[in-house]
């Protein structure tokens, strides 16, 4: 994954993992020019995400780790499920570059389910945030079967 950054040398960790575009001073520019806009990381991966679900053929996202850590932290009291479990991003100062990690539904056509995410996770990071996205790899970890079940909640209490 490649994407043009230009970070500061002197940039703190929390400045990283933004990007910021920057808007033109003075009263001879239009309102909506004036100032920067500061889009974080996390907010790439979260539009990457919701986008990649909302292709019907896809499952999950994560690989098989991920996947068993997300089902164990949501289980502990407090913890909740990741939204970007199995969403990479690189942002830069124009351009972003999405790595996913997919679990398919069992009869999907691979080819075309993937087709159907780039699309839609570069529409909707561009749509809303204005960047160029230069790449989407994908990577189909896992296929669900119709006959596998959901991991088994606990019914009742271990302890009296």
């Amino acid at each position: 994954m490649s994407v043009s950054t230009q970070h500061s040398t002197a940039a703190t960790p929390d400045e990283q993992e933004k990007t910021t575009r920057q808007g033109r001073r003075g009263t001879d520019v239009p309102a909506e020019n004036r100032g920067s806009t500061t889009i974080a990381d996390t907010v790439v991966a979260k539009i990457a995400s919701m986008a990649a679900r909302e292709v019907p053929e896809v499952y999950n996202l994560g690989a098989g780790m991920a996947r068993a850590f997300g089902a164990v932290r949501e289980r502990v009291p407090g913890g909740s499920s990741s939204s970007t479990q199995g969403v990479k991003v690189e942002v830069g100062e124009r351009q972003a570059a999405v790595d996913l990690d997919l679990v398919v539904h069992y009869g999907a056509a691979i080819a075309d389910t993937a087709a159907d995410v780039r699309t839609n996770v570069i529409t909707a990071i561009e749509r809303m945030t204005g960047l160029e996205v230069v790449e989407v790899n994908i990577a189909v970890d896992d296929v669900r079967l119709p006959d596998e079940e959901e991991a088994p909640e606990q019914s009742g209490r271990r302890v009296a």
